[in-house]
Parts: structure tokens; sequence; C-alpha cells
């Protein structure tokens, strides 16, 4: 068996992993805990990914994150606040070279996205020589093959981005283009209905819309029976599952269960 390269840098195992063909089934991580990150990777899931948007992950933390889950078989995926040159600059230097980025709007803040993570001359990404990111100096090639190893997600949440879905996927160095149904039903003036099927026929048109591009297209699924649909309609990744969510309802599950049998035993006492 031929080894890889200790001096090269290895390819991006998460477009490796769509190229399969298969759909790839993920996991949402909001805990931001290590030892729940570790554990996941071993659940079954294709990839995991760090919510930074909407929990308190810091640049140290995913750092973690990705040292944890470097021993299973599951691929993380990182999704930072927001398409911010130093923010963005930092997580790849950190070696975090699969990213989603929330709320691209257009096909403008696609570009300027594309090029806040691309060494010149594709980009203005800034340079170092030593750092997570190229094994601290020992991947020879870095400099020159980082920008064709970085993923980019480029995530469509509003009304105003999904009817220019088809063009944000198209820019040069967008690899994939993530539907998110939380903030896409509160654009469409239905807050907290993500399930809604107004919502999910809206997304299942703009995967037919981007489908000719040739970009990947990734979905998160409020439920099982949406998480199902969307595996057999064509999506490429589909997040189907959220840590939080597992671990909190099954823990009111089983203390509302509990609950009710001691509160029936006390009245016989």
């Amino acid at each position: 068996m031929t080894q890889p390269d200790p001096r090269s840098l290895p390819p991006n195992a998460f477009r490796a992993a769509l190229k399969g063909g298969r759909p790839l089934t993920g996991i949402w991580s909001m805990l931001n805990s290590v030892n729940a990150t570790e554990a996941l990777g071993w659940s079954g899931f294709d990839w995991l990914l760090v919510d930074g948007e909407h929990a308190p992950v810091s640049l140290q933390d995913a750092m973690a994150h990705s040292r944890a889950i470097a021993a299973t078989p599951t691929i993380p995926i990182f999704r930072v606040t927001w398409s911010d040159r130093i923010l963005l600059k930092q997580h790849l230097d950190a070696g975090l070279s699969t990213l989603m980025v929330p709320y691209v709007q257009n096909a403008e803040e696609a570009r300027t996205l594309v090029d806040l993570v691309r060494y010149p001359p594709q980009g203005s990404r800034g340079i170092a020589g030593i750092h997570r990111g190229s094994r601290y100096g020992r991947f020879q090639d870095y400099a020159t093959r980082a920008n064709q190893e970085v993923f980019v997600i480029a995530q469509i949440e509003t009304m105003t981005a999904l009817e220019q879905c088809a063009e944000i996927a198209a820019v040069d160095g967008i690899d994939a283009v993530f539907f998110g149904p939380g903030d896409l039903a509160a654009s469409m003036g239905m807050i907290g209905q993500a399930a809604h099927p107004k919502v999910t026929e809206a997304i299942e048109d703009g995967l037919k819309r981007c489908r000719p591009t040739g970009k990947y297209i990734g979905v998160l699924a409020p439920n099982d029976e949406i998480s199902e649909r969307h595996i057999k309609s064509g999506f490429d990744f589909v997040s189907v599952a959220n840590d939080c969510a597992i671990l909190f309802r099954t823990a009111d599950a089983v203390g509302a269960r509990f609950r009710g049998v001691a509160d029936t035993a006390s009245t016989k006492r």
C-alpha cells in the first residue's frame, strides 16, 4: 500500500468523499464538547459540522475539535461566523480547510469570499510559512496547492440569495452551496417554520436551478422525514441530525418518564 508523501498537502477529504457519488449524511454539532465530537465521529456520519456561528466556538475550540475528530472516520466541516478576512485566514492557517460561510447573498459576495480564502494571484489571503495548515512548514507544496485543496461552502439563507443561488454556485472557487431552511423560512415570512412545505419546495427548486452549475449542493433537514426526502431528491450532502437536539430531547423524555414514575410512587406512600 502506497503511503502518502509526508511532505505534500493531502487532498481535501470532503471533496474526495463527495466524488464517490453517494449522498453524504452529516450531523450538526453545537455542544462545543470535544468529547462529544470525538464520540460522534464514530457514530456513522460521513461528516460533522462544528457550528461557530450559533455556538460559542473559538478558534482554539475549533482546532481542538479538528484534532479530536481526526482519529475517526468522520470528516469535519467548520462554520465560521462571517465572511471575514482575518477570521477565514486564521481558520485556514489552523488547518481547517473545509469551511461553511453563512449568509452569502449574491455572486459578488461569493467572489469576495473566494478572494479571501485563496493565495495570490487568485486571491488575497495572507501568506505564512509555518502554521498548522502546512503541518508547521513540513508540507513543502502547501503554498502552491492550498488554493485547490480549500473547500468553500456558501450558505443560501434568504429569498434574495435563493433567487441568485445558481449565480452564486457558478462562481469559480465556490465548491458547494448549502440551503439553510431556518433563516430561509424567516425570510419567507414563516419564522420558526423550517419544515413548512413551501420552504422545502423553495429549497428543492434551488437544487434544480443550481444543478447545471456542476457544483455540490447541500441542505440542512429540519426533521427525519425531510432528511429522507432530501437524500432521495438528489442533494449531495444532507445534515440529518443535531447533537443538541439528540441530547436534550432524549434527556427531556427520560426526565419526564421517571418524574412521572416518582410522582405516582409518592402518592402511594
